[in-house]
């Protein structure tokens, strides 16, 4: 009995992947797949299911030939827990693993699978808070990179950069392991050290650096009058309490009458595209495209901007660099498209595609899928290409050091001159 629940629960989990439905908005949307009539039966569980209940669960169908292709798995299934001389078996891990590998198959680095803990810890920056180093990183390479540190955080005090890449933890080598796993290896509790080896590829370094780990509470936004009576925004990511922070912050500083606006949206990792049409709705007119998703199909969603933008007629200048990617990409990109505002800085990250993720059942963890590509209003992609800014301007080591910045300097300088 308890290893045809396994079972049922393997299926389960591999049907819940197969019938992932699409994300939009930041909320995860799934409907059922319809009865074939060529089919035969197949367990498909529905909120409320468990396995004391399953006999009085519904059913759906699954084609015969899934039932066929899935025969040399459940061989093997027997295969180890007849054979393998350590026994008992995890099947837990083992049901964890088949989907891992089923999605690392399909050779897209953005479409994987998520144990619990990495699922909590994903969600935790957009949620306002966690425990680890604060920066945003791309699991998707050889290497676990930094996309940017956040501000005030234990990264950026130790001094990690965009593009560093960390090849072993306390010692530990990391060529090879999944980057996810990387990551679980760098978060932990506030107050513990970790030992990080960076390689820096800008400057062909490698060196350790020891960070302490602290309760990260990620901003969301900040923003202040410059001296020269222009409003400075910086938006750190696209989370649950962006568009709030926003609003408040432009209304105070658009009671001041400034003379322009300078958006930031360097170093900022992107968030939920909800939220990235609530942001670009601030500044683009309502009823204005402000992007496409584009499907495997062929098929695209439309996106268009909301009512009740209060910087709609603002001078702008937008400020993005290597940093900036996924919604904040997107953001600037709509910008950029329609001159409502120019853009400064140097070639964005390049991550213009669009992840679905789908909680599995019974706190197993969740799959990301890649379900589309975003496009700018005038159709452009910027996955992997990323986004040329209208002025390119570099910041160099020795502007940090000298604590100036070229960048922001030539949006004030483009604003006072009137664009």
């Amino acid at each position: 009995m308890e290893s045809k629940i396994l079972r049922f629960l393997l299926i389960s989990a591999i049907t819940i992947i197969l019938l992932a439905g699409a994300f939009s908005g930041g909320v995860v949307v799934g409907w059922a797949l319809p009865a074939s009539s060529n089919s035969t039966p197949y367990p498909i569980p529905l909120p409320g299911v468990t396995p004391q209940n399953v006999s009085a669960a519904p059913t759906s169908a699954a084609p015969t030939e899934l039932v066929e292709l899935f025969k040399p798995f459940w061989e093997t299934w027997d295969i180890v827990h007849d054979q393998y001389i350590d026994q008992p078996l995890d099947d837990e891990a083992l049901m964890r693993g088949a989907i891992r590998g089923m999605l690392e198959a399909i050779g897209d680095p953005y479409t994987a699978y998520m144990d619990p803990d990495e699922y909590r810890q994903a969600n935790a920056p957009l949620e306002g808070e966690y425990e680890g180093i604060g920066a945003w990183v791309d699991i998707t390479g050889e290497y676990l990179t930094i996309i940017s540190p956040m501000p005030n955080s234990p990264a950026e005090r130790a001094g990690l950069k965009a593009d560093d890449k960390i090849i072993a933890v306390d010692g530990e080598d990391m060529t090879g392991i999944d980057g996810n796993l990387v990551l679980r290896r760098v978060l932990g509790p506030e107050g513990t050290p970790v030992r990080l080896t960076i390689q820096r590829p800008a400057t062909a370094e490698t060196f350790d650096v020891v960070i302490v780990r602290e309760r990260i509470v990620v901003p969301a936004v900040e923003g202040r009058l410059l001296e020269q009576n222009i409003a400075y925004i910086q938006l750190y990511t696209f989370g649950d309490n962006t568009t709030s922070d926003l609003r408040r912050i432009l209304g105070e500083l658009l009671a001041e009458k400034p003379l322009g606006l300078i958006l930031d949206l360097r170093n900022n990792g992107g968030g939920y595209l909800n939220t990235a049409v609530e942001v670009m709705s601030e500044f683009i007119p309502a009823g204005e495209v402000v992007l496409y998703e584009k499907f495997s199909d062929g098929s695209r969603r439309t996106f268009t901007a909301k009512r009740g933008g209060l910087a709609i007629d603002i001078p702008l200048v937008v400020l993005v660099n290597e940093g900036t990617a996924s919604a904040s990409e997107i953001t600037a990109g709509a910008i950029q498209d329609y001159g409502r505002g120019v853009v400064v800085g140097t070639t964005t990250f390049g991550k213009g595609t669009v992840q679905n993720w789908v909680a599995l059942s019974n706190d197993n963890g969740a799959v990301r899928v890649t379900i589309a590509r975003w496009l700018t209003p005038k159709e452009r992609t910027i996955a992997q290409v990323g986004l040329t800014p209208d002025y390119i301007v570099e910041l160099i080591e020795d502007d940090i050091a000298a604590q100036r910045d070229p960048q922001l300097d030539k949006a004030v300088e483009l604003l006072l001159a009137g664009n």
